[in-house]
């Protein structure tokens, strides 16, 4: 018999897909195109978790060395690595090896689950499916990347699985910003809450990401590149 991952009750979890800095910097190998609004938005909902306790499952993209075509987020590589403040102090990190073990009450020791994965879809990957599967929380609260690929499989996995979902609409990327848009209706039709980050925290004066460093992400030059709110 599996025995429960998770006993502990919480109102809120923060699912982060793929915030990784082949996606989020600059000089990524598929750096989305509003990186800039995603960076800050991604650091305040971050800090924000910190401050209100509020455990996160983050996934890792990662493709293999000797893969021709899928030349990002190659294992071993820096682009593969997250960007440092989606990292909480109490993590802990599962390789993609198609297992499902997990220690028992494992969000009762960490504040943050990075669970790696060979696909869009977490649900394709064992250990992460049955991590999203059995979390027993009323809101799961998304972010992260791609918005026309890894978020839209995600969130559409939770809502098939009749879990409430949020998306944070200026803190998913995207490459390609026409299909990002359909991708945000396709979630929202299917029961999605979409929310930006101003209506959830507040406004703020955050303008360094501390992640990227390009002219737009240092402040240097103006960024109009934006997700439907």
């Amino acid at each position: 018999m599996i025995r429960p991952i998770i006993t502990l009750r919480r109102v809120r979890i923060i699912v982060d897909i793929d915030t990784q800095r082949d996606f989020l910097v600059a000089n990524g190998k598929m750096c989305t195109r509003n990186h800039p609004v995603v960076l800050a938005n991604i650091r305040r909902l971050t800090a924000w978790a910190r401050l209100k306790n509020i455990r996160m499952i983050s996934t890792a993209r990662i493709n293999p060395k000797d893969h021709s075509r899928l030349d990002f987020c190659v294992e071993g590589t820096p682009g593969q690595e997250k960007v440092p403040y989606t990292i909480r102090n109490r993590h802990i990190s599962f390789a993609a090896d198609g297992c499902t073990d997990l220690p028992r009450d494992i969000l009762r020791r960490y504040d943050q689950i990075i669970v790696s994965k060979r696909c869009d879809d977490p649900f394709d990957e064992p250990r992460a499916d049955r991590i999203l599967s059995e979390l027993k929380v009323t809101e799961f609260i998304v972010f992260g990347v791609l918005t026309e690929c890894s978020v839209k499989a995600t969130v559409l996995g939770l809502l098939a699985r009749r879990r409430n979902v949020t998306v944070i609409t200026d803190a998913v990327g995207y490459c390609d910003k026409e299909t990002a848009d359909i991708a945000l209706r396709q979630m929202e039709a299917k029961g999605a809450n979409m929310i930006d980050t101003k209506t959830a925290l507040g406004a703020s004066h955050l303008h360094m990401v501390g992640a990227c460093d390009c002219d737009m992400c240092r402040g240097k030059s103006s960024c109009d590149c934006r997700v439907r709110a």
